[in-house]
């Protein structure tokens, strides 16, 4: 069950009932204590009039009186939050900005929340900010979101015209749409090509256009299943694994930089180096670590020494004089 649709299905459970507690709505909803609490949090952002009590007789509750009242929400409604949960940005791309605002404004409550119990001056929201955009986002245009989401909604098969990364033309594929992705910030369309799945960023699809032939889709599969997938074949492939020599000063760089790809950090040494090992699914991708300049060496494998060499021979020869 992805976010958004648990949040719907939360604020049924707790539409149901007078109260309950985060380990009752955990074991409902199959997920841990912390992510309901996390849900509840976003919940109450939203301005949904969502209360929660510490104590033995605490729990988690709707406010009496003006309640949020799924049943006001159209059929639309309903199933634009199920996709999107609460972000109005995500609603926005998808051109459904009115109808999440107006299913929001169904579901807040016209009263306020009491003040905090804790006795705090300022409230958890006051302190707290989440931003899930990444690092360094790019600029790189998007195609008509809203109108690919209609398209795929149609149930047929897609002629897309396509740019791998790294190439420099773009070529004319046909696929089989499961349906959108967004992960780290970025959206993908989902899809097979010639019976297997694929990921195509949408910052590189150029144009599509709809077939007349219904989607063939393997069998048993789904956008979620699909998209899972093909998250673990990517990270599986991470198979080369490179010893670099980084200054102390830029491992916080470095962690930001690379995240997940940055799988181990040694001790600094008495020249001021850390060593690091970082994964990449092939040797070329070593390019990457060309950022940190002379404040990185990279030790071993060979094969990405001997490149690191060969591309900083280039760019001096390039920038020489």
């Amino acid at each position: 069950m992805s976010r958004p649709q648990r949040l719907i299905e939360l604020l049924a459970a707790l539409q149901t009932r007078r109260r309950t507690t985060a380990e009752a709505l955990a074991e409902e909803l199959g997920v841990s204590t912390r992510t309901v609490l996390r849900d509840v949090r976003a919940l109450v952002d939203a301005g949904i009039p969502v209360f929660t009590e510490r104590g033995k007789y605490g729990g988690i509750s709707l406010l009496p009186g003006d309640q949020a009242d799924l049943s006001k929400l159209t059929t639309g409604e309903a199933d634009l939050l199920r996709a999107v949960g609460l972000d109005l940005d995500r609603a926005r791309q998808l051109g459904g900005e009115a109808a999440a605002r107006s299913a929001l404004r169904k579901l807040t409550s016209r009263r306020q929340p009491p003040p905090a119990r804790d006795e705090l001056p300022l409230a958890l929201t006051d302190v707290i900010a989440i931003d899930n955009r990444p690092w360094f986002e790019d600029d790189a245009p998007l195609p008509d979101v809203a109108a690919l989401v209609r398209d795929v909604r149609t149930a047929r098969r897609l002629r897309i015209v396509y740019r791998r990364s790294g190439e420099a033309s773009a070529r004319e594929l046909v696929v089989d749409p499961y349906g959108l992705l967004q992960r780290g910030g970025r959206w993908y369309l989902v899809a097979d090509r010639d019976g297997r799945p694929r990921m195509f960023a949408l910052s590189r699809l150029l144009r599509w256009a709809v077939l007349d032939h219904a989607r063939r889709l393997r069998a048993g599969a789904d956008l979620a299943g699909t998209a899972r997938e093909l998250g673990e074949a990517l990270e599986r492939r991470e198979h080369v694994v490179v010893t670099a020599r980084v200054d102390v000063a830029s491992l916080d760089l470095a962690r930001r930089i690379l995240g997940a790809r940055l799988r181990t950090v040694g001790e600094p040494g008495e020249d001021g180096r850390a060593e690091v090992t970082v994964a990449y699914g092939h040797t070329d991708a070593v390019r990457q670590l060309l950022q940190f300049g002379e404040h990185i060496e990279v030790v071993a494998p060979k094969a990405a020494r001997r490149l690191v060499e060969r591309l900083a021979t280039g760019l001096a020869r390039t920038h020489t004089g």
